[in-house]
C-alpha cells in the first residue's frame, strides 16, 4: 500500500527526473553560506582561499557553527522535498509517510526510543571496559549550544535523508518498475554510496560500506514491511541525534562538542558489521513483534500494481450515479 498510493496522484517518469534534480540542486545550494563562511574566515585571517580542502572546511570554524551549516543544507532539501512532491506531483506530504490516515507518532518515538536505548548502553558498557579509549570533555555552554543545534538541526538532517531515499525514490521506483525489490535494492545502495566522501571510509576503508549500505537496507526493509516511514524516521533521527551529543571523535564527520571524544585507534573488523549483521536483525524481529508484520516475501519482493478505478466500461453490472 505505501508505494502503491503513490498511483493516485501525478507519476509520470519525467516528474521524478525532474523532482531529483530540484531537490539535489536546493541541497547543494544549501551548502553555500558554509563555503561563505569558512572564506571569510580565512580572509579575515589573511589566508588564501584559493585552495580550500575538505578538511578546512571542517575545521575552520568552531564545531557548533560547522555543524550548524552543515545541516542547514539538508534542512532546505527536506524543505525541496516537500514543495516538489506538493506541486509537483500534486500529492499529499503525509502520503509520502506513510499508508496510514495520519502519521502514527508512536511509531516514531518506538524507532527513536529502540536505538537511543541500545546507543546509551553499549557506549557506557565499552566506556566500563575500555575507559583509556575515551576522554571526558563535557563543556556545560558549548554543550548546550550543540544539544540545541542537534535537537532541531539533526532530526532536519535525518528526514531530508529519509523522505528522499525512503519516500520519494521507494515510491518513484515503485511505481515505475511495478514491485518492491527493485526500489529497496536502488535506495539502500544509493543511500550506502553517497557516505563515500565521509571520513570515516579514509580512516576505515571501504568496508565501512557493508554498514552503510546495510543500514539502507535496513531502513528500507522496516518502511515496506512497515507500510510506513515512521519507524525508520524515529530510528535515523535517534541514532545520529545520540551519537552527536554522546562521542566525538577526531576522524568522525560530525566533530562535537559532546561528553566523549573516543581517543581510540579505530579498526575495521567485527564492530563494522556487528550492527548489521546482529543488532539491526533482533531490532526487525523486535518491530514485527510488536506491529504483527506478516507477508515477508509478498511485502518485500511482491509486485506493485496500479489501482482499478471502476468505470462503467470496465464494470458494467455496478450501478454508478451520474
Amino acid at each position: 500500500m505505501y508505494i502503491q498510493q503513490a498511483f493516485k496522484f501525478l507519476h509520470e517518469w519525467w516528474r521524478y527526473l525532474v523532482g531529483f534534480i530540484i531537490i539535489f540542486l536546493a541541497s547543494q545550494i544549501g551548502t553555500i553560506p558554509l563555503f561563505i563562511a569558512v572564506m571569510y574566515k580565512k580572509l579575515s585571517g589573511g589566508e588564501s582561499v584559493y585552495s580550500i580542502d575538505e578538511k578546512e572546511i571542517l575545521t575552520t570554524l568552531s564545531s557548533n557553527l560547522t555543524l550548524f551549516l552543515m545541516l542547514l543544507s539538508f534542512a532546505i532539501g527536506l524543505l525541496a522535498v516537500y514543495f516538489v512532491v506538493k506541486f509537483l506531483h500534486k500529492q499529499p506530504f503525509v502520503t509520502l509517510t506513510t499508508s496510514r490516515k495520519k502519521t502514527d507518532w508512536g511509531r516514531v518515538f518506538f524507532g527513536f526510543g529502540i536505538i537511543t536505548i541500545t546507543t546509551l548502553a553499549v557506549t557506557v558498557l565499552d566506556y566500563y571496559n575500555n575507559p583509556d579509549d575515551y576522554v571526558l570533555q563535557f563543556d556545560l555552554v558549548p554543550f548546550l549550544i550543540l544539544a540545541v543545534i542537534a535537537i532541531i538541526m539533526i532530526p532536519l538532517q535525518t528526514s531530508f535523508e529519509e523522505y528522499l531515499f525512503r519516500g520519494y525514490l521507494m515510491q518513484g521506483i515503485g511505481v515505475l518498475a511495478k514491485n518492491r525489490w527493485l526500489p529497496l535494492i536502488i535506495t539502500s545502495v544509493v543511500f550506502g554510496g553517497l557516505h563515500l566522501a565521509n571520513p570515516e571510509v579514509d580512516k576505515l576503508g571501504n568496508v565501512i560500506m557493508i554498514y552503510y549500505i546495510g543500514t539502507g537496507f535496513f531502513l528500507g526493509i522496516m518502511t515496506l514491511m512497515d507500510e510506513g516511514m515512521e519507524l525508520a524516521l524515529g530510528f535515523h533521527a535517534g541514532n545520529n541525534l545520540i551519537t552527536a551529543l554522546l562521542v566525538t571523535a577526531d576522524w568522525t564527520v560530525f566533530k562535537t562538542n559532546s561528553i566523549f571524544k573516543d581517543i581510540s585507534e579505530p579498526s575495521a573488523g567485527f564492530d563494522v558489521v556487528a550492527p548489521v549483521l546482529i543488532l539491526y536483525p533482533i531490532f526487525l524481529l523486535i518491530m514485527a513483534w510488536r506491529y504483527k508484520w506478516r507477508d515477508w516475501g509478498g511485502k518485500l519482493f511482491g509486485k506493485v500494481e496500479e489501482p482499478i478505478v471502476l468505470t462503467k466500461e470496465n464494470n458494467p453490472n455496478s450501478t454508478f450515479i451520474e
